[in-house]
């Protein structure tokens, strides 16, 4: 998995980069083939946005934008957003290939 932790106008501590990559490797827990995660800080007029771009293999990319006043808060935020829509994305790849209808009606017939 390719991580790039970008910021524009704004100087990230040792500490801010190293919560955004420790959210980055949770991500794994999803078992989704995540194969680049960019992340952009920049400054606007009313605070910090923060931007995660996730790509997945065979699959649309996620992208998150969020912001607010303060960069600690619109980087937690931006991170629990993205978790919300992984966990979604990987409930809807696993209740996907659970079986059919028919396949539970002929494992039946078969006992």
């Amino acid at each position: 998995m390719n991580v790039q932790i970008r910021s524009k106008e704004i100087k990230l501590n040792e500490h801010l980069n190293n919560h955004i990559a420790a959210a980055i490797e949770n991500f794994r827990r999803y078992h989704l083939d995540i194969t680049t995660v960019n992340v952009m800080i920049t400054k606007e007029k009313n605070g910090v946005g923060v931007e995660f771009d996730i790509h997945i293999a065979h699959a649309q990319p996620v992208v998150i934008s969020d912001s607010d006043e303060d960069l600690d808060t619109a980087i937690d935020l931006a991170i629990e957003r993205a978790n919300k829509a992984l966990r979604r994305l990987h409930d809807k790849v696993k209740d996907h290939h659970t079986s059919s209808i028919r396949d539970m009606e002929v494992a039946e017939e078969a006992e």
